[in-house]
C-alpha cells in the first residue's frame, strides 16, 4: 500500500511537473511567490509524511486511503454539479 501510495503520488507529480512547463512557454503570469509558498509547505508535507509512514500499519493505511479517495470524488462530483460555471 504504502509503495502505492508513493508510487502514484510520484505520477501526480510529474504530471503536474509537464504541465507547469507547459505554462511557463504560454504568456500566462506565475505567481512565484505563491509557487514558492506552496513549494515549502508541500516539502514539509513529504517530510512529515515520510516519518508518518513507518509509523503506520498497512492495515490502518488501506482503510485512510480509501475514505479519503471517496471524500476527494464526492467534494469533486459536488462541485461539478452544483458550482460549475459554465
Amino acid at each position: 500500500m504504502k509503495k502505492a501510495a508513493g508510487t502514484s503520488l510520484v505520477i501526480i507529480a510529474l504530471k503536474s511537473l509537464i504541465g507547469f512547463l507547459g505554462d511557463i512557454k504560454g504568456n500566462d503570469a506565475i505567481n512565484w511567490h505563491f509557487l514558492g509558498i506552496f513549494s515549502v509547505i508541500a516539502i514539509i508535507g513529504i517530510i512529515i509524511g515520510s516519518m508518518f509512514s513507518e509509523k503506520v500499519s498497512d492495515e490502518k493505511l488501506k482503510p485512510a486511503f480509501g475514505y479519503f479517495v471517496v471524500i476527494m470524488g464526492l467534494y469533486i462530483i459536488t462541485k461539478e454539479l452544483f458550482f460549475h460555471n459554465s
